[in-house]
């Protein structure tokens, strides 16, 4: 088990801050993995890291301690992710790309450019015997839709999980590159058509590299957005406070005597079942907390590093990837049945047990939930089935403690009424009736008659 690598680093601070607090920052170095952060309202706190990146750090520096030995694990068929984090404005995206990743001298040059040259200096330097695949695929979480950038018309990938793969993007454009140039003008040309930011992935062998640059983590009131920006914040929001909900679960992990450990809620939002094999699955992944050193942004300053903090505690299991298909060949003498023909199969079989409205409505389900996940057996689909079980009690369990609110709203509705029944016949109010009239009770009953309340009223009339 190994931990997943932490890393912070403060951007030099902006002409803007500069006017307003001079040469000021919330930062006082203590070495290279440990600081302290002073923050006016809060207080002055301490963290560590694995390495802390200053001010005055390079791009080359970032790449060589946190993403280099992720990138070399690629090509090993181990899987890597590399996550940048913070505010916007804090550095997440100058760290990833650099300038530009198609021109900008070596000196600024961004993760993702470095990752790509370094993916084929690896491969050139590794086994001739060895042959490599490099396939490209980009995407972007937009209102908890996954959008292909490579192809626009694919607006809203479906989440997959394979037992050999993981974590897949079902129909996901692959663009096959041969060398450095050709994966960068990619690249570029996804990135023109993201909205809020994007995501990297890489396969070789059966190794994923992802490379994820996450939306501003700041409060929605901080961003001044209003009409579809805001409506844009808020899901921003709750996609990383779901994320934040699957780092506290997984720092937190513990398990029943029967072995079974403690939900972790990665369905949640579409970024962390992307990420559920980055997050304590397999993976060797590396977070880079993005800050500004600036006073004026010290409390979202510290709520990243906080989460950084957190993060660092998180427990995750890297190991070589290997492809089954050959062995399923070997086997069965054919290749192994496509997965489409495998679900057909997998819910004719259900059919047996279960009526035909049944198996159209799980199949539905599965498809709008994004949640159907290559089952090449039936244990897999019952496993799909336990997920959906436990989904769908929650939802009764909150719809059950809705309804019992408002039965013991009702009840005490009915507690005052016959209170107020009873007082009126002790002053004998119900026994005096004008000529052709109706007596005062019966027509109390009379209109609660036209309600449907069984077991709440009951009268001996």
């Amino acid at each position: 088990m190994s931990h997943i690598t932490i890393c912070a680093r403060f951007r030099p601070l902006s002409s803007k801050e500069r006017r307003d607090h001079g040469d000021s920052v919330s930062v006082q170095s203590v070495d290279s993995e440990t600081f302290i952060f002073k923050d006016e309202k809060e207080g002055d706190f301490t963290f560590s890291f694995d390495r802390v990146f200053y001010q005055g750090s390079e791009q080359l520096d970032v790449y060589e301690f946190l993403v280099q030995p992720i990138v070399q694990d690629a090509v090993n068929a181990i899987n890597g992710t590399v996550i940048t984090y913070g505010q916007t404005g804090a550095g997440k995206t100058y760290s990833m790309e650099g300038p530009s990743i198609l021109e900008c001298d070596g000196q600024k040059k961004g993760l993702l450019p470095r990752v790509v040259d370094g993916l084929f200096q690896y491969i050139k330097s590794s086994d001739e015997a060895t042959k490599y695949t490099i396939k490209l695929s980009m995407v972007e979480i937009y209102m908890e839709k996954v959008r292909d950038l490579f192809d626009l018309s694919k607006d809203n990938i479906q989440i997959k999980e394979s037992k050999v793969h993981g974590i897949i993007l079902s129909g996901v454009t692959e663009v096959s590159i041969l060398g450095s140039t050709e994966a960068l003008h990619s690249l570029s040309r996804g990135i023109a058509n993201r909205a809020v930011g994007e995501t990297l992935q890489q396969e070789t062998r059966t190794g994923k590299l992802i490379l994820v640059d996450l939306a501003g983590s700041e409060k929605v009131e901080r961003t001044g957005a209003e009409g579809k920006l805001l409506d844009e914040a808020k899901t921003i929001n709750k996609s990383l406070s779901a994320l934040g909900n699957v780092v506290n679960a997984l720092t937190t992990l513990t398990f029943s005597p029967q072995g079974r450990s403690n939900h972790i809620p990665y369905r949640d939002s579409k970024l962390t079942r992307i990420l559920q094999d980055a997050l304590g699955g397999n993976s060797r992944t590396a977070l880079l907390c993005c800050c500004s050193a600036s006073p004026s942004n010290a409390s979202e300053s510290l709520s990243t590093l906080r989460f950084g903090a957190r993060a660092k505690h998180i427990k995750a299991s890297p190991r070589v990837s290997h492809n089954d298909s050959d062995k399923h060949t070997k086997k069965h003498g054919t290749p192994s049945p496509s997965n489409d023909g495998s679900c057909g199969r997998i819910l004719n079989k259900l059919t047996e047990k279960l009526d035909i409205e049944d198996i159209n409505l799980l199949e539905e389900l599965f498809i709008l939930e994004g949640i159907f996940s290559y089952p090449n057996s039936v244990e897999d689909l019952e496993s799909t089935l336990e997920d959906v079980r436990q989904r769908t009690i929650s939802t009764l369990q909150e719809g059950l403690g809705e309804l019992m609110l408002m039965v013991e709203e009702l009840k005490r509705e009915n507690k005052a009424l016959k209170f107020r029944l009873a007082a009126a016949e002790r002053a004998g109010v119900l026994h005096k009736k004008a000529p052709g009239s109706t007596g005062f009770a019966h027509k109390v009953f009379q209109a609660l008659s036209a309600f449907s309340f069984p077991g709440l009223f009951r009268s001996g009339m």
